[in-house]
């Protein structure tokens, strides 16, 4: 059997913790590429139709007084828009909130399920237990604390709200017109009782489907402080298997979720 990436990786990082001196080609990320899954944050980036969008005010752009050139912005927005993590506290009474998920949970090993075909011919389409018992059949069962990520095709979508969200009007009467794909709460349950995973992603708004209005999938997996990342791009440039992931958010203490730099590493093929 072929020894994981991360592990392989693993002496190289003890190594440079003793002995502080690491060549370019001994970095336990050599040998592969980064693939960023992060859509950027600016005016064009969508948000829930409820959730009030990032805005991004200049402060100083320009050159001081004593001749040399200063920029500095502010920014303002929601929580949850953009690529983003929920924190299990969202959904869950009592569970953790953004800044007490362990950076272990949030890195790891990655699987990556692929239901784009179905999902583009039922934008309302709810990944199932099936969906995952076929990605088995031919990769063999999903690792422990895996993460998993779930590729629906809509990131192709972005920034489009009329082709991603289903809508592209605002308020509270747009949320019943939300279509999009999500994970069927009986495949979140399935995942709480059947497998032991760090956290799952997708590239649309919501892990659960547009129509959603009760929840259950975040209700589910957020119950057992498993987080979610939302709105993830370029799931489509990832193997099913073999990618290792970075998806370190910002540290807002107590807070229920918060923008995401998620990024994936995928090693060269032998």
């Amino acid at each position: 059997m072929k020894t994981p990436f991360y592990a392989r990786c693993f002496p190289v990082v003890i190594a440079f913790a003793f002995t502080g001196n690491l060549s370019a080609a001994e970095t336990p990320f050599a040998g592969g590429r980064w693939i960023d899954l992060t859509h950027d944050f600016s005016t064009n980036t969508l948000y829930w139709p409820t959730a009030q969008p990032f805005t991004l005010e200049v402060e100083f752009h320009a050159h001081t007084d004593k001749g040399y050139f200063y920029a500095a912005n502010r920014y303002r927005a929601s929580e949850h828009g953009g690529t983003h993590i929920d924190a299990p506290i969202h959904f869950a009474e009592g569970r953790k909130t953004l800044d007490q998920l362990p950076i272990d949970q949030l890195t790891g090993a990655a699987v990556v399920v692929d239901v784009a075909v179905k999902a583009q011919k039922d934008a309302d389409y709810q990944i199932t237990v099936a969906d995952l018992k076929a990605w088995e059949d031919r990769h063999g069962q999903i690792p422990k604390e895996a993460i998993i990520l779930f590729n629906t095709g809509y990131a192709r979508h972005w920034p489009d709200a009329k082709r991603y969200l289903g809508t592209n009007e605002r308020g509270t009467g747009a949320v019943a017109k939300l279509h999009f794909p999500g994970l069927h709460p009986d495949t979140a349950r399935w995942l709480v009782k059947e497998r032991a995973i760090k956290a799952v992603g997708l590239d649309t708004a919501s892990i659960d489907y547009g129509q959603s209005t009760l929840f259950e999938s975040h209700r589910i997996l957020f119950e057992k402080n498993i987080p979610a990342f939302e709105n993830v791009a370029a799931l489509d440039q990832l193997p099913a298997t073999g990618a290792y992931v970075i998806a370190l958010p910002m540290k807002i203490k107590g807070g229920s979720g918060g923008p995401l730099r998620i990024v994936a590493w995928v090693a060269d093929k032998p």
